[in-house]
Formats: structure tokens, sequence, C-alpha cells
């Protein structure tokens, strides 16, 4: 019988450096020769070496994206780091794309956009780590100052709605 799901190379699933415990969700090959590797804790990404490249817990993702007509999904981290961009060798062959949906949306607990003067915004969010433990976060959005008189004390108002309703304390 066929399988859809690519099998990771040997090579490549010994430098992920996964322990024993760590479960891989969905992978994909992609077009330049490296792999994108979803786990129940974290996205990885490798070069065509197997050399590990990018490896950040779900939590790290401020969001992404697939677009289908390139077979690309598009992942934006919550430090504003460049965003990273995984062109899939054959995205009918994976899971990849849905598996990191899912576990973006398993790490955001509750999210709220918070408007500011300027027509400005920022986010907030109570976000679960690999561990289950809810923390809070905070992005700003483009040219949003957090310390700003304006802007700080209606972020932290909004940062303490989304953490009572989450049940955690101030």
């Amino acid at each position: 019988m066929w399988s859809r799901r690519p099998s990771i190379p040997a090579g490549v699933r010994s430098a992920l450096g996964l322990p024993n415990t760590e479960r891989v969700l969905a992978a994909a090959l992609l077009t330049d020769g490296g792999w994108a590797v979803a786990t129940r804790t974290e996205l990885i990404t490798t070069d065509g070496s197997a050399d590990v490249v990018v490896r950040h817990v779900w939590s790290d993702v401020d969001r992404a994206s697939f677009d289908p007509a390139h077979a690309a999904i598009t992942v934006r981290w919550v430090d504003q780091q460049a965003p990273l961009r995984l062109r899939l060798a054959d995205a009918t062959r994976s899971r990849l794309a849905r598996v990191v949906r899912e576990r973006v949306e398993w790490s955001v607990v509750l999210a709220e956009e918070v408007p500011l003067p300027g027509d400005r915004t920022a986010r907030v969010a109570v976000r679960r780590d690999v561990d289950g433990t809810l923390f809070s976060q905070v992005l700003a959005g483009a040219g949003v100052d957090l310390d700003a008189p304006d802007v700080g004390p209606v972020v932290d108002a909004a940062e303490q709605r989304v953490r009572a309703a989450a049940g955690m304390a101030w």
C-alpha cells in the first residue's frame, strides 16, 4: 500500500535530536532539499545537509498561513524575526500545513486585538507553553511603543482582562 506521508530520512531524524517521548506529527520535504517537521512541541526545519536551521516552540509562532497555489507555508514569529517561508516539494503528500495550524491554535488560549490611539493596534494573548503552562503575551503592532503613556495603560488593562478570563492571576 502506498503512503501519502513522506518518510523522514534517518539522517534528518537523527539531526533533529528528538527525545524518545517526542512524536513527529507531520513532515514535508522542502524544495531546497531540507525538511520541515512539526512535533507536538515545536516546528523544526533542516537544510539539505540535515543541519537544523530553525527550531521554535509553538508559542513562538505569531501566525502562519498556507498558500496552496505555491505550496508554501509562511510563519511569522512573535519576536518580529523575518518570516519563515517553507516551500513544500509536494503539498499533497504532507499534512504539515494543517498540523501547523492546529498546533498554533492549540497554543493560543485567548487573544484580543487592542485598538490604540493613532489607528494602531496591539494584541494580547494567553498562550499555552510546551508543558501546558499558561502565560500572557503582548505583541505590539507597527509603530507601537508599549511604554508610551497613552498605550501602556490600555494594553495593561487588556492583558489583565484576558488573564482574568483564562483564570490567571494578574
